[in-house]
């Protein structure tokens, strides 16, 4: 598609059999454009749209968004009229989270998922929505200075905009937890009928599976309405399945990393928890840039093909 980076890919011999090859596969819905115009797209804007920067921005601002939203979540716990709510909720929190970080907030956790503070659910309320607002509001403005993205809300619009996403994905969120609990109930009457013979395998994958639905489908919504010139894109798409996949193999390196590597609990004690959580949250930062840059490269083929 830029004949300049062509005219060097050509130069070398292995490169240019693959950048043909990459010619030679057509895209579906691309009017003709082929997997060779995607992933130069896709590369230039990742290398000319400072990701590194963006995610650095967003984990910043999500990092602070995270624990008072937890906060309001647990509090709000006691209140939830669903039996074993609590339980596989805190589940979800271990299973989100990094190893070795668990350990240091589990007591604190406890404490507040246990008793009733209404002082500190007001409080947290207010203070969750508006952090997390900022953290959501954080995730836009790093799309919108995607390399490939040329139209930007004003600023007022993205702040309802991102409010009003924080209070749905928090729900989306919430109605995972109460679907899987409703699974295992399900799960459990079926063994008791003789149906089942192991009811925890059937647990454990439907875990696992309600975690891949959670991420695909909160990234799908980002994606979808997160900038003003993508927002065309189906709810299903290439960027949301790259992230979802990218997330899975990241959380099973990441927790292989600090287990058998990594050594900030011993280099700065328990701090090292903090830093682990960060580097976490930066890492996803990423991903989530990744999936958002190629469902934007795409969307800037279709609108060259059509100019």
């Amino acid at each position: 598609m830029t004949k300049p980076i062509e005219d060097n890919l050509s130069k070398i011999p292995i490169i240019k059999w693959i950048v043909k090859l990459g010619k030679s596969i057509k895209i579906p819905g691309l009017f003709g454009m082929s997997l060779y115009d995607v992933i130069e797209m896709y590369v230039i804007g990742i290398l000319k749209g400072a990701l590194t920067s963006r995610a650095g921005g967003i984990s910043f601002s999500f990092f602070m968004a995270l624990f008072p939203f937890l906060l309001f979540i647990l509090t709000l716990i006691p209140y939830v009229p669903i039996e074993g709510f609590q339980v596989d909720f805190l589940y979800m929190i271990e299973q989100l989270l990094p190893p070795k970080t668990v350990n240091s907030v589990q007591e604190v956790i406890n404490d507040i998922a246990n008793n009733r503070y209404s002082g500190l659910l007001s409080f947290g309320f207010i203070a969750s929505i508006f952090l997390m607002t900022n953290g959501v509001n954080a995730i836009l403005g790093g799309f919108e200075y995607s390399y490939h993205v040329t139209e930007m809300r004003n600023m007022v619009r993205q702040y309802l905009v991102s409010m009003g996403m924080a209070i749905l994905l928090s729900f989306i969120l919430v109605l995972t937890v109460a679907t899987s609990i409703y699974f295992e109930i399900g799960i459990n009457d079926l063994k008791l009928h003789g149906w089942l013979d192991d009811d925890v395998f059937w647990i454990e994958k439907g875990q696992f599976v309600f975690f891949i639905m959670l991420v695909y489908v909160s990234v799908s919504f980002l994606y979808k309405y997160g900038t003003k010139t993508i927002k065309q894109n189906s709810f299903f798409n290439a960027g949301s399945l790259l992230t979802t996949l990218l997330t899975i193999v990241m959380f099973k390196l990441f927790g292989i990393y600090v287990e058998k590597f990594a050594t900030y609990n011993e280099l700065y004690g328990s701090i090292g928890t903090l830093l682990i959580l960060m580097l976490f949250v930066w890492l996803n930062s990423i991903i989530l840039l990744l999936g958002f840059e190629l469902n934007a490269s795409i969307s800037k083929l279709r609108s060259s093909h059509k100019k």
